[in-house]
């Protein structure tokens, strides 16, 4: 090892269920930290879209790397295949992992460092440090098994049973509760969590999207602004605490949420997403077409992407390009979203394309149901009328805006 660094090795499977503070590490730096099999610090076996923050990589790696000084290396390993299923944001340069060079050591092993190295030095960093997993309490080992397990019911009873004075059973417990969709119990185990550690971000964070379940946006705005004072480096506290702001209408407040996101994962595909929608929203246009310009560039086959993309060029009046972006997203949608294929006939009748408009926007409206139809109609038929009011020289093609207008008022009367 370079320069007489302190060696450190975290256990990766039970890192998850101890809190990282500076402690763990060694007192003297530099420091070189090293985490094998990564992929065993983000088990993934919760089911219904749930999954412990605590698992969670991007939140797991930016606490040890917030503890790093500026000569310190942070390097792990990792089965790629197991990493890509459990943690794929590792592959991405999500968040922390920007920070790390991926190098293939053999077949079945990826290093991740912070800086070049040599393969022979890394292997070296390995052998000196393989064997100093220090022993664990039986609550992390409970804890272990708990989140290991591909039964959400032995999950719930594992950290129930490991439950004492501890906030992380009790922040385990609430998200296995909230899986099996036992909200009561995932409320009181929360609650326990705060008055055993007030101060814990991880603890407002899973509050907030309990709060988020239970529809208090309010509850979740205060929860997740909470999270992100407390780790002003945590992504994902900023990402939720925009969506909720969001959902209270205040737009400009949300958008500096999201800004705040991307400050600590400039990889984020929905925080950019979020940027762009907000943008446009506050009718800033230029920096929504930037930022749904980005979201193409780092996820292709979003398809929102390119519809959101075609929303925006749409409301600036350049419906040549909008039309290709709204072309682009539905060629990709596999879904075929009938909202965004109306929306792709109303940028064919901005650009004088009157027969593909009515062919797209009937296609799409006579598959949906009543309610549906009738919104999907009504919101062809308010576009239509600016467009003719905006360009004289669409006024050709008003009978097409005029059958609108009449399949919504028939539609609209009552059935015999």
């Amino acid at each position: 090892m370079r320069g007489g660094a302190s060696a450190c090795v975290l256990d990766a499977a039970t890192l998850p269920f101890v809190r990282v503070t500076r402690a763990m590490l060694p007192a003297s730096a530099p420091r070189v930290i090293v985490i094998d099999d990564v992929e065993r610090a983000c088990p993934n076996h919760q089911a219904g879209g749930t999954r412990l923050v605590l698992t969670q990589s991007t939140y797991l790696l930016q606490k040890i790397v917030d503890l790093l000084e500026t000569k310190d290396r942070v390097i792990v390993t990792a089965d790629r295949a197991a990493l890509e299923r459990n943690a794929g944001e590792a592959f991405e340069g999500r968040g922390p992992w920007a920070a790390f060079e991926l190098v293939d050591i053999d077949r079945e092993t990826t290093l991740v460092t912070t800086e070049d190295t040599e393969d022979t030095e890394l292997k070296s960093v390995q052998e000196k440090v393989h064997s100093s997993v220090s022993s664990v309490s039986s609550v992390v080992a409970s804890l272990v098994r708990a989140y290991t397990t591909a039964s959400t019911t032995e999950r719930v009873r594992i950290c129930i049973e490991a439950t004492g004075d501890d906030p992380v059973a009790y922040l385990a417990l609430a998200s296995a509760c909230r899986e099996a969709g036992d909200m009561r119990t995932a409320r009181t185990a929360l609650d326990r969590a705060a008055v055993l550690s007030p101060d814990w971000e991880a603890v407002h964070f899973e509050s907030g999207k309990w709060w988020l379940a239970a529809d208090d946006m309010e509850q979740a705005r205060a929860a997740f602004q909470r999270a992100a004072d407390l780790m002003p480096s945590f992504s994902a506290a900023f990402s939720n605490l925009g969506a909720t702001l969001g959902e209270l209408e205040q737009p400009e407040a949300a958008l500096a949420a999201f800004r705040q996101a991307l400050a600590h994962d400039r990889r984020s595909v929905s925080a950019w997403n979020n940027v762009g929608v907000v943008s446009r929203e506050l009718g800033r246009l230029d920096e929504s077409e930037a930022a749904c310009r980005r979201v193409i560039e780092l996820a292709p086959a979003f398809v929102f992407g390119y519809y959101n993309l075609g929303h925006t060029l749409f409301l600036a009046g350049r419906f040549d390009a909008a039309l290709e972006a709204y072309k682009e997203g539905r060629r990709r949608d596999p879904e075929q979203n009938r909202r965004q294929g109306c929306r792709l006939a109303m940028a064919r009748l901005a650009t004088g394309d009157a027969e593909g408009a009515e062919r797209d926007l009937w296609q799409c409206a006579n598959a949906a149901p009543g309610a549906e139809r009738e919104d999907l109609l009504l919101e062809a038929y308010e576009i239509a009328q600016a467009l003719l009011a905006q360009n004289p020289a669409l006024d050709v093609h008003r009978p097409f805006v005029e059958r609108i207008g009449a399949a919504i008022l028939r539609d609209g009367k009552p059935r015999g």
